[in-house]
């Protein structure tokens, strides 16, 4: 399920075709984008039988002739896990204790450009590949043995970070909620296509290169533990995006012009490009090779720029 065009609600078929399904809602000037999603979500089971012959009729046009916009709009929340997966030696489900943080809920779709801003004394920027789920109705207080009733589908999340800000200051909120930094889709993969959301390939590449690649079975606190544990905290909407989490040892900078993808397995392919009119740069080590090469610091350093070191 994406969106494209003017709002307009398509159906991915056979790989490279839209066919446009907009008209199942009905009064969707009235309702807004966001707003048609979250009917669309929330009833999904009430239009999937008229969505399913528009789709067996229509040909659709060429994937290639329109352009996509984020699956979904601008959610009630968009959250992402704090430290979620079991990347380094001795790390237990255990000793992570589950956390979550705030996304900004203006999202970026494919094609689209994370914005590095004029931050001082950023250390460096990163893109973080994560496998995201769409909650599909109204969820409070979630069991975990209920919890994947709850979901509706999955989508591929990039969350951006700009690492090493502070002293002082509310600092992870100034790393991690910044506007352009939570990039999502091509699409909305519903959860019947996805056999088994804790056994999927990750990959990210940056101009090709493969930097992150790991597996969602690798992921300490699973999908109905987190349904159940951020339910508890609040009442979760249809439309409301949760991404779980990263594997830390793959992340490298990101700078202008860059062109980074994402591919969660089933998902399909997230391109997005980087933007920095202060065109600074970073070294393109991981942060494993960092480590491994006994380099001071936690970040690789940067280069060249405004705030590199004379």
């Amino acid at each position: 399920i994406l969106r494209f065009d003017d709002d307009q609600i398509g159906i991915l078929k056979n790989g490279d075709h839209v066919v446009d399904v907009s008209s199942v809602i009905r009064h969707r000037a009235e309702r807004g984008p966001q707003r048609v999603m979250e009917v669309l979500i929330g009833d999904f089971d009430d239009y999937r039988g008229e969505i399913e012959k528009i789709v067996e009729r229509e040909s659709g046009v060429p994937l290639s002739s329109v352009k996509l916009l984020s699956p979904i709009s601008r959610p009630s929340k968009c959250l992402a896990a704090f430290v979620n997966y079991l990347d380094k030696p001795g790390r237990t489900v255990e000793s992570l204790v589950i956390e979550f943080f705030h996304k900004s809920p203006e999202l970026v779709g494919p094609e689209g450009e994370i914005e590095l801003r004029d931050i001082p004394p950023v250390a460096v920027f990163q893109a973080e590949a994560e496998f995201a789920f769409i909650v599909g109705k109204h969820a409070k207080n979630v069991t975990q043995e209920n919890a994947m009733d709850y979901v509706f589908g999955y989508t591929n999340f990039i969350d951006g970070s700009a690492r090493g800000l502070g002293p002082g200051g509310n600092v992870f909120y100034m790393m991690k909620s910044r506007e352009t930094f939570a990039p999502i889709g091509p699409y909305i993969v519903t959860k019947d296509e996805i056999n088994d959301p804790q056994k999927l390939d990750v990959k990210l590449w940056v101009n090709g290169e493969v930097k992150q690649d790991f597996n969602t079975d690798d992921m300490a606190h699973k999908i109905p533990r987190i349904i159940e544990w951020v339910s508890s905290i609040h009442t979760l909407e249809p439309g409301d995006i949760i991404a779980t989490g990263t594997n830390h040892r793959g992340l490298s900078s990101f700078q202008d012009g860059d062109k980074v993808e994402l591919e969660c397995e089933g998902c399909g392919r997230l391109t997005i490009n980087i933007q920095d009119d202060l065109k600074r740069t970073w070294a393109r080590t991981t942060r494993l090779e960092h480590a491994e090469s006994g380099a001071e610091g936690v970040q690789t350093p940067q280069l060249t720029g405004k705030y590199a070191p004379s």
